[in-house]
């Protein structure tokens, strides 16, 4: 690491990991969080709801296959900063088109390398997520960094999401060749690139509509379906689309939400939610199905959860519903479904970018919903 400037890491508990300057230089502050996946450092960069995190990459090395303008998930680097031991000296993969280190200085992110992510990681899962600092070239003392640190706004109670939205509506239409079967108004929260392709493929025409459409505007379009997706901040933040989310319930118009949608659901259904100890991000996250018993490998990125029941059906204004999956590695609520009404949804990324594709079937599920949505995800399921 010979004429590497120092860099420190610096969490609000005090804590202090020394490496060197990567990327960017300067200061980067945000809530800390570890993704533990090994690959997909890419779509991680660029996903809306990572906006405001620092992201400690618990794999080693990073960066070997350098970014590309296909495999993003948004138009930019919504990462506050960026954690990682060994970023890679060389590109090797026939699709990179600039190495990761020069996409995050053209994005101005600043970053730390030669750090012991594998121990961040365990202080995290120890403690709980935590704000956190990188400085590199800044001069500070130890206690000026800590301060500046203990300063940054906590993640409760944060409205991020106007920050990551779309300005204008937008339409993602079937590929050539694949009819056109239903029409889906999704908002976006926080929309990943994936999400309306992945429902596009399917025959799907996704019409990706701003945070603050009104449940008017979304009656206009006449959808077959209201899709919410993810998004970074506090759904107990979310007050108006908590309201809109109820109005299509009322309406019975078949509903599906991932991820910060699953929770905003939770809350329109009078269940509150709470911040996890340090969240569950990567994509490699175990959960069951509780409606056929099978167990998918998953891929995540929250911070928040639904204080919903875990064993047994509830019962809500809108009628029965029942939570469908449950993580196998601390049992947080992962899925809710209603039974009378055609609504459901999940914690997690089917759109699998990047990660595993157990989930994948879901989209394929919410368009089975739209096209009997009196004959509920039961019998779907069966």
């Amino acid at each position: 690491m010979g004429g590497k400037k120092p860099a420190y890491l610096v969490l609000d508990d005090g804590r202090i990991f020394e490496g060197f300057a990567w990327a960017k230089t300067g200061e980067a502050f945000g809530e800390a969080v570890f993704s533990t996946g090994m690959t997909g450092y890419q779509e991680t960069l660029t996903d809306p709801s990572y906006h405001k995190q620092i992201v400690v990459m618990t794999a080693p090395h990073i960066g070997n296959t350098g970014v590309n303008s296909i495999d993003k998930e948004s138009s930019k680097i919504w990462v506050a900063g960026f954690v990682v031991r060994n970023p890679s000296t060389i590109t090797s993969n026939w699709r990179s088109e600039k190495s990761l280190e020069e996409d995050l200085i053209q994005s101005e992110v600043v970053g730390i390398q030669g750090v012991d992510t594998r121990a961040i990681t365990r202080h995290l899962r120890d403690r709980g997520a935590m704000r956190v600092g990188i400085f590199s070239d800044t001069g500070l003392s130890r206690e000026e960094m800590v301060i500046k640190v203990r300063k940054i706004t906590p993640m409760s109670g944060a409205f991020l999401a106007s920050d990551v939205t779309t300005k204008k509506s937008y339409v993602v239409n079937p590929p050539d060749g694949t009819p056109t079967r239903l029409k889906v108004a999704a908002i976006d929260l926080g929309i990943k690139g994936a999400t309306p392709k992945a429902m596009a493929a399917l025959g799907i025409e996704v019409h990706v509509m701003p945070l603050g459409t009104t449940f008017e505007e979304i009656k206009k379009i006449k959808p077959d379906g209201v899709f919410l997706s993810n998004g970074p901040g506090d759904p107990a933040a979310m007050t108006d689309v908590v309201e809109l989310v109820r109005n299509v319930l009322a309406a019975e118009i078949p509903f599906f939400g991932i991820c910060f949608g699953h929770q905003i659901l939770g809350r329109a259904l009078g269940f509150e939610t709470y911040k996890l100890p340090f969240g569950h991000r990567g994509i490699n996250q175990p959960v069951i199905d509780l409606t056929t018993g099978k167990v998918e490998i998953t891929a995540h990125n929250h911070g928040f959860a639904v204080a919903a029941p875990k064993d047994h059906e509830f019962k809500t204004v809108y009628g029965d519903g029942r939570v469908t999956h449950i993580s196998l590695n601390d049992a947080v609520v992962e899925g809710l479904e209603l039974i009378s009404v055609p609504a459901f949804s999940v914690q997690y990324h089917p759109e699998s970018a990047a990660g595993p594709h157990d989930a994948s079937y879901l989209f394929a599920r919410f368009a089975d919903l739209m096209e009997n949505p009196k004959i509920g995800l039961k019998d779907i399921n069966a």
